[in-house]
């Protein structure tokens, strides 16, 4: 739902999170911000490092020779934490600005590629990943290969999207 011509511009929800009581403490205090920014890029950096991590181990680089499945069984509670510190402190920033980052095409792109990257290692692990016990060690699947390589342009991609709402 969105406001007629000559009201607020933009989804009601994107003014409610802005102008509710959350937004407006996101604003106003000196440290809650910068704090909060930090932990979104602390769970990002989590996030995306555990997953290049798997996705070269699956392009073949051997990493003190871990089977592919130790490896993610390492690295996905990693992921998944990163993941829980990136996407509340994610919403907690939006609410500073909702009405503007909410429309802002580099913040719908970087919307856009973590849904798809998502959507790739739901497909990796649906597909190719049920059968990792019996992989070789040297030789992932060609699926899981190109799961990889979907996965580093998809994250790729979200940070250059994240850098640049600042800037659109």
């Amino acid at each position: 739902m969105e406001h007629s011509a000559g009201a607020l511009q933009g989804p009601v929800i994107l003014h409610w999170l802005q102008d509710g009581a959350i937004g407006r403490a996101m604003r106003e205090s000196l440290w809650l911000f910068p704090a909060v920014e930090i932990v979104h890029i602390l769970g990002f950096a989590l996030l995306i490092g555990t997953i290049v991590a798997l996705d070269f181990r699956l392009l073949g680089w051997r990493m003190a020779a871990m089977p592919v499945a130790q490896l993610a069984s390492l690295t996905l509670p990693l992921s998944i934490a990163g993941f829980a510190l990136a996407l509340p402190s994610g919403l907690l920033l939006l609410t500073t600005e909702a009405a503007h980052v909410g429309v802002n095409p580099a913040f719908l792109a970087k919307m856009g590629l973590i849904f798809l990257a998502g959507l790739n290692a739901l497909l990796l692990h649906r597909g190719a990943w049920r059968s990792v016990a019996a992989w070789p060690a040297d030789a992932p699947p060609p699926g899981a290969r190109l799961a990889a390589i979907a996965s580093l342009f998809l994250w790729l991609g979200v940070l250059i999207a994240g850098r640049m709402i600042a800037y659109l």
